[in-house]
């Protein structure tokens, strides 16, 4: 029969050991580096601490084998390489305030850590002294011995995990390790665009030789802060990001924010594209993502996630990074001024991003517009008729024009030009009088072309609107389009208005858990504003006054679990708000003009200028486009007319 406590012998009183350094370095090491990817932070955030302006970062075997950081930061002094391998020993603090933190690492666990999971050899030189090298394998250390280098510092881990085999079990796929070497090398990279990158992959052979396979590289960008950020985010991130990125910059109660955020039309179908740095830590913080989910709330729906870098820049002592020895997770003094911070910027810039929608749209139209496929020989087809210039077209103008005589060399008699064609002739050139406009054509409005959403032209299968700009065209999603103005005209009146609340004949009783009781009371102020009443009712229960009118009927125990459950997973709850705006999106949408309705040309032009006039109308509730715009060198490109 087992014992009822499995691990208190029956026999002998269980006895206290110190553990050795040995093994208080290896269960530290579990904190500290997970994965290889751990260790590639850690080792490179050492090398940005030590000013390195040029950081080089080779693997082999998705860092299972190999991973080294070269440098060239300050370096270290001989005597100073066996204190970097001891425990708690670090140049970053004095111990003396361990809020007033301005570096990346501060804990001094990294190095010793990896040097007993690990075989870690460090080569560094100071200026003003010699190189000199030191090695560890397992926790053993070696005597520091001369070496060769110029300046800086190299840090080589190999066999990472080779005396924690365990640990080697739960390593992923070479090629998944390396995915996420390169994720983390890549946030380093945003933090810093003043710090040049190189990741190389030198896999191939055990001693992890050779130059290898460049799989990222950034620059060191000079300039202001935007300008190198937007240039380092374009490289990290791609260029439709940059391109379709808004500039965020705020500041609230010392606490700044600045970076980039895409427009919602540039979502994606992950939070995948999500960067947050506290102080250019790079964090993840669930308060912070779902400030990010909040002020893109009414503009994707669920199943889409915005993007963007965003860095939160604030004095060491109002934020704590000693929460976990990885120090991706961070707590703010005051959490709620920096969410709100994030919300409003957010919305304000998107605000004033107005009718913007992104060029992902035009260039996946355009893709999506296969020409005509070339010969069977498969030789390219050659276009003999090539755009011709304004003066050749005015003088093809003027020789095509019917009766106009033409000038002949040498005092010749006039031609007639084409005057023949006055005739019964098929391609007969006549005035036709300007006939009233007709349902469906559009007015020129003077000037209407150089406004941002030009002029209307005309409707095609009665829900596309036709609009000419000064250098391309525009299609408009007639109903996608003024569903949002009518959304936005409703969201208006219910902010000047409020959200009428209706109160209830008997209130509802709910009876709740003594933490839930507590949490939900914590946000009635906010439920309050949208027309949810809910006072105490003695004990754990909750009384449920009024509910919002909008929503009719309402089975409010059901609404008031959905709530604490969100609460619960994101730390806030946008329940009430997002059924009220579901409403008022389907109120929208049947006010809205309908697709299959034609529209005369007034009618047209003033929902483009309604348009250029309304906050958020580049996409509909839903997060699609409202338009297309296509420029005329890319239609041209399309016809071969380049």
């Amino acid at each position: 029969m087992s014992s009822a406590e499995p691990h208190i012998s029956e026999n002998t009183r269980p006895i206290i050991r110190q553990l050795d350094d040995s093994a208080i370095n290896r269960i530290a090491a579990g904190e500290v580096v997970e994965r290889p990817a751990s260790a590639v932070k850690e080792l490179v955030e050492n090398a940005i601490d030590a000013g390195a302006t040029r950081i080089t970062v080779e693997i082999a075997d998705g860092g299972k084998t190999l991973i080294r950081v070269t440098d060239d930061g300050c370096g270290m002094t001989p005597e100073d390489l066996p204190l970097a391998l001891s425990r708690h020993a670090t140049s970053k603090i004095d111990g003396s305030d361990l809020l007033n933190i301005h570096t990346f690492g501060f804990r001094g666990e990294a190095l010793p850590s990896l040097g007993a999971v690990g075989r870690l050899t460090i080569t560094s030189r100071a200026e003003g002294h010699e190189a000199a090298q030191i090695r560890v394998s397992g926790g053993r250390l070696e005597p520091v011995k001369p070496a060769a280098l110029r300046a800086g510092t190299i840090v080589e881990l190999r066999d990472l995990f080779f005396a924690t085999p365990a640990r080697l079990k739960f390593m992923r796929t070479d090629r998944a390790e390396s995915q996420a070497i390169s994720d983390t090398v890549k946030r380093l990279a945003m933090a810093e665009p003043s710090v040049g990158f190189t990741l190389r992959d030198v896999s191939g052979g055990k001693t992890g030789g050779g130059e290898g396979r460049v799989t990222f590289r950034a620059d060191p960008l000079p300039g202001d802060l935007f300008d190198a950020l937007h240039g380092r985010l374009a490289s990290v991130l791609g260029r439709e990001f940059s391109e379709n990125a808004l500039k965020i910059d705020a500041t609230r109660e010392g606490i700044r924010l600045y970076g980039y955020a895409a427009l919602p039309t540039y979502s994606r179908g992950a939070a995948v594209a999500q960067f947050l740095f506290v102080n250019t830590r790079p964090v993840k913080d669930k308060m912070l993502t779902g400030a990010l989910r909040a002020a893109y709330f009414d503009f994707l729906s669920r199943d889409r996630h915005p993007a963007a870098a965003l860095f939160i820049d604030c004095d060491p002592q109002l934020v704590d990074v000693n929460v976990h020895p990885a120090k991706s997770e961070v707590r703010f003094r005051d959490p709620g001024l920096a969410r709100g911070l994030i919300v409003s910027a957010l919305r304000h810039a998107l605000a004033e991003a107005g009718h913007r929608a992104s060029t992902t749209v035009a260039g996946a139209t355009l893709g999506a517009m296969t020409p005509e496929q070339p010969t069977a020989t498969g030789a390219p087809r050659i276009y003999q008729m090539d755009r011709p210039s304004l003066g050749a077209r005015s003088s093809a103008y003027a020789a095509q024009s019917p009766g106009l005589p033409q000038a002949s060399p040498l005092d010749a008699p006039p031609s007639p030009g084409f005057a023949e064609l006055q005739g019964a002739f098929s391609g007969q050139v006549t005035e036709v009088p300007v006939a009233p406009m007709a349902p469906g054509q559009a007015s020129d409005a003077p000037g209407a072309e150089a406004l941002p959403l030009g002029a209307a032209r005309g409707q095609v299968h009665e829900n596309y609107i036709i609009a000419q700009t000064r250098d391309g065209m525009v299609i408009v999603d007639q109903h996608a389009a003024h569903e949002r103005l009518v959304y936005e005209k409703l969201k208006h009146q219910m902010a000047e208005n409020g959200v009428a609340a209706q109160a209830l004949l008997i209130p509802e009783i709910v009876e709740l858990s003594d933490n839930d009781c507590a949490c939900l009371l914590g946000v009635a102020e906010e439920l309050a504003k949208f027309g949810l009443g809910i006072e105490p009712f003695g004990g754990n229960a909750v009384a449920v006054r009024e509910t919002p009118a909008i929503l009719g009927e309402v089975n409010a125990e059901a609404m008031l679990k959905d709530i604490l459950d969100e609460l619960s997973d994101q730390g806030e709850s946008q329940l009430v708000q997002a059924k009220i705006e579901a409403i008022l999106s389907r109120v929208a949408c049947h006010g809205s003009i309908r697709s299959g309705r034609r529209m005369r040309g007034e009618e047209m032009n003033a929902l483009l200028r309604e348009m250029e006039a309304t906050p958020h109308s580049g996409q509909c509730n839903h997060g699609r486009p409202t338009y297309v715009e296509l420029k005329l060198t890319d239609i041209e490109r399309l016809f071969g007319r380049t």
